[in-house]
């Protein structure tokens, strides 16, 4: 059976670029094209056809206009948009309205032919996401996260996906790679947006106060518990709940947790009162919660209730192309109170990039913020940033033997700027490692840690 394809885009030489990707397909489709919204409407409605693909910004109106019109006509046709913009807010306007896929621009042509076969064997599973139409007529999503790499435009996708179901959802990863952004974005997306998002940190309570916490008290129920009070569950009712380092919990309390996934009931700490509540869970941790079921420390069971969609968060050091787009958001809210915000030089981006991050997005949040603090001007150097521990040293020492005599600097004075500088240049490079910095200038590292306070050491004698 012939297979047609509507190609839109009001660019002529892409429409033609996709017309020639597709010819390389096992069996060639037809391609039928537009340019516009409404020749595209047209063409929908006379072709049939069995795959759109198309561009979201177009002459006569948007691209997710088209798609909204074929989600409301009840047609399940497959849609791939295509887009320049890979943000995570219109990657996932894009899913939640109802599109299969997307590509990015400049498109390539081994992805676009296997998205396209992946799109036909599958066109009957866009009626699973009929309902996100709704959040993405409604309303523009938060820029929360920042990056568009191809592993963050899988998480927007499967953010996407999932938001508007009820499900229980699991978010995995590296300490600091933005798991309570993700949370933050599945209930802001999700029918329950109205409702609150409590959010209960496993890790910073003890078991006896993390029950009462989740689940509240009556009054008398412990030493100290003078009124009743109500648990982070029932505050969360008609919304969701946020329950990071979920690995850290204790058995007992992953008990009473199983029984609110399952029934929704609960009694509160020291009551008899069966207290019913509509809660999303949402989860988070950074250990390997199979593991964790493996050696008893997790329960089989509550782990397959709180797994039932995963969202894995990569690490900083798998998609470092999104450090310059992190890096320019950080630079902008940490500005200076007065003024614009820091720019960065091309070394010092290069730096930030190579680093491997064992801290993640956190780490290097809190990297540029410390630069801009202390960066001496407008323009953040490599040696402003302090990377593993490594105290942000300038190099960029300049020899101006005229200046230095005029300065009244003592012979002792110079050689020691000049020591510590070549000490710290060799530090970087030797990435925070003292015996191979050492090794590097051929000293010990006794005099490279001499060589880097002499300076100093320097300048109190030539102010005596």
């Amino acid at each position: 059976m012939d297979t047609t394809i509507l190609v839109v885009d009001d660019d002529e030489a892409i429409r033609e670029l996709v017309r020639e990707f597709l010819s390389e397909l096992e069996v060639p489709p037809t391609v039928v094209e537009a340019g516009t919204v409404e020749e595209a409407m047209a063409r929908f409605e006379a072709d049939a056809p069995d795959l759109m693909l198309l561009d979201m910004r177009l002459p006569d109106g948007d691209g997710l206009d088209v798609l909204a019109r074929i989600r409301a006509s009840g047609a399940t046709t497959p849609v791939v948009v295509i887009t320049a913009d890979s943000s995570s807010s219109r990657t996932i306007r894009a899913v939640q309205g109802g599109a299969w896929d997307y590509l990015v621009k400049p498109l390539e042509p081994e992805t676009v032919r296997m998205v396209v076969e992946r799109a036909l064997a599958h066109r009957t599973l866009t009626e699973t996401i009929r309902s996100l139409q709704e959040t993405v007529a409604e309303r523009e999503v938060p820029e929360r996260i920042v990056g568009a790499s191809l592993a963050m435009q899988e998480v927007y996708k499967l953010v996407g996906r999932v938001a508007s179901s009820d499900v229980p959802v699991l978010i995995t990863g590296e300490t600091g790679t933005g798991k309570e952004l993700v949370a933050e974005t599945v209930h802001e997306n999700s029918r329950r947006r109205r409702g609150p998002l409590v959010r209960v940190n496993c890790a910073a309570l003890p078991e006896t106060l993390l029950e009462s916490e989740l689940f509240g008290h009556e009054k008398g129920a412990f030493t100290g518990a003078i009124d009743r009070r109500k648990g982070r569950f029932e505050l969360s009712d008609k919304g969701s709940i946020f329950l990071d380092e979920i690995g850290e919990m204790e058995p007992s309390t992953q008990k009473k947790l199983l029984r609110v996934l399952q029934s929704g009931r609960f009694e509160r700490v020291g009551g008899q009162a069966t207290i019913e509540v509509d809660v999303r869970v949402i989860a988070a941790t950074n250990i390997d919660l199979e593991a964790a079921v493996a050696s008893g420390r997790f329960r089989e069971d509550l782990y397959y209730r709180l797994d039932v969609i995963r969202i894995d968060m990569p690490p900083l050091r798998a998609r470092r192309d999104d450090i310059p787009a992190l890096v320019a958001h950080f630079l902008d809210k940490y500005r200076p109170i007065s003024g614009p915000p820091r720019k960065i030089s091309e070394e010092a981006m290069t730096r930030l990039i190579e680093h491997d991050w064992p801290g993640n997005v956190r780490q290097l949040e809190n990297t540029i913020q410390r630069a801009v603090v202390l960066s001496r001007g407008a323009v953040i150097a490599a040696d402003d940033l302090e990377l593993d521990g490594v105290p942000p040293i300038r190099t960029d020492l300049v020899i101006d033997p005229a200046a230095l005599v005029e300065e009244g600097l003592s012979l002792d004075s110079v050689l020691a700027r000049v020591e510590r500088s070549l000490a710290a240049e060799a530090l970087r490079r030797a990435e925070g490692d003292a015996a191979a910095a050492s090794t590097r200038l051929g000293i010990s590292p006794e005099r490279l840690e001499r060589a880097l306070h002499g300076a100093a050491d320097a300048a109190v004698e030539d102010g005596r």
